[in-house]
């Protein structure tokens, strides 16, 4: 391990989405962008509904697509990141994502609708969308 890596776990109820050394990591939290370093100070936060960027030592950038409750955590050892739901961006079904952002959609124009779900729906879809869209940026 390089003296700049250290290690990144992304795990979901259902599986370790992601665990190995990186560089960096930039990701949406509740109050704000937050960018990781080794070194970074040791933290909590909740993130919110987006994608979630990293650093490989290689120098690729891998996008992950993260949604539901999810939390970071910084300790002097590793990054964690505990989430309902995480797609790394290969794996994402990019039709599926725009249908299902067009539901979504729907449902908001919609009178008696649960608007609170709605709303998560569309940010799920579009997390998933966005994070697809920046492997495509890569190639």
């Amino acid at each position: 391990m390089a003296k700049n890596e250290f290690l990144l776990e992304i795990v979901t109820p259902e599986r370790v989405v992601y665990s190995d050394q990186i560089e960096s990591v930039d990701a949406y939290a509740e109050d704000g962008r937050l960018g990781i370093r080794h070194d970074h100070r040791p933290i909590v936060t909740k993130l919110k509904i987006a994608p979630f960027n990293f650093r490989k030592p290689e120098g690729e950038t891998e996008t992950v697509a993260i949604s539901g409750s999810g939390y970071l955590e910084v300790t002097p050892e590793k990054v964690t990141v505990l989430c309902q739901t995480a797609e790394l961006s290969n794996e994402i079904d990019v039709e599926r994502a725009k249908a299902a952002k067009k539901r979504a959609e729907e449902r908001l124009n919609k009178e008696n609708t649960d608007f609170t779900r709605a709303q998560a729906s569309l940010k799920r879809a579009i997390a998933r969308i966005n994070a697809a869209d920046r492997t495509d940026e890569d190639k």
